[in-house]
């Protein structure tokens, strides 16, 4: 774990996303958790021993189950944008893994067995502010990665924590989202408003400006290239096709090959079909 600014901190050690803590007088906020039960039990035991109050808040800052599967374990009150929360309205109460592959971190973890979603008991539909001490926790709806995609940003100490809006070294998810609003929100993040800003990715801890217009070239790229398949009315199938030359721009272990090609291919086929391929577009954004 790395304490960012005092009392600030992030782990992006376990499978899944990267992990935050904000410690304050009145108790701990947390963004996000762990999919996997014994980086849960872990991840608890470490969150015991930063001190702060008695109250306990998970933020969501998002619904994919990367960062949600294990929520209910860290037993605590959950929030997330009203848009995040719909989605959980919609699932089956417990979890079932399929025979799809996504790409997602929990996919890799063995043994996960059945378990019981946790719904955010509090959302918000534009922000909401968490007054715990004299440097308020801000919660913003921030879509684009996903629908209900939102941040956390504690301005005072010019900190953020953007979920899946940044990715460090391993290709994004794309099959919920909506790249020119994801587009905007980088650019909001490389403006004068968040210069001098500690970005948290949502994978591969703190975030560069190098790493952020890496993203935006990207996902520019990848609108340019679905945009001219849907002139020339190309079916599903070519925009999956586009994965293998996309993934060529990363440096991927070989032992993730396989995961982040099925992670662009199940991205692109989706987004493809939702906004260009489809009367109604599916709006999960899992």
């Amino acid at each position: 774990m790395r304490a960012i600014a005092g009392n600030i901190y992030f782990e992006d050690q376990y499978p899944g996303v990267t992990l935050g803590a904000i410690v304050l007088p009145q108790g701990l906020i947390q963004i996000d958790a762990p999919p996997a039960p014994e980086d849960n039990r872990a991840w608890r035991a470490t969150l015991m021993n930063l001190g702060g109050g008695p109250e306990r808040l998970l933020v969501n800052l998002d619904a994919h189950p990367d960062r949600t599967l294990g929520s209910r374990a860290m037993e605590c009150t959950i929030a997330a944008s009203e848009k995040t929360a719909n989605i959980f309205r919609s699932r089956p109460t417990a979890f079932k893994a399929g025979n799809i592959e996504t790409g997602a971190d929990w996919e890799t973890i063995q043994g996960l067995g059945n378990i019981r979603w946790a719904a955010p008991e509090i959302s918000f539909s534009e922000s909401m502010t968490i007054h715990w001490n004299d440097t308020p926790v801000v919660l913003e709806h921030r879509p684009g990665v996903s629908a209900g995609a939102c941040w956390a940003s504690i301005p005072s100490q010019k900190v953020v924590f953007v979920g899946d809006t940044v990715v460090r070294h391993q290709p994004p998810f794309l099959a919920g989202a909506n790249l020119p609003a994801w587009i905007d929100r980088l650019k909001t993040l490389l403006s004068p408003a968040l210069r001098g800003y500690q970005v948290v990715a949502g994978r591969g801890g703190l975030a560069s400006v190098e790493d952020i217009k890496a993203q935006l070239e990207f996902l520019q790229h990848v609108l340019a290239k679905l945009e001219k398949l849907a002139a020339k009315k190309a079916l599903p199938d070519a925009a999956q096709n586009l994965a293998a030359g996309l993934l060529g721009g990363f440096k991927v272990p070989a032992n993730r090959e396989r995961q982040y090609s099925h992670r662009l291919q199940h991205g692109l086929h989706h987004y493809y079909v939702r906004h260009y391929h489809s009367v109604n577009p599916n709006t999960d954004d899992e």
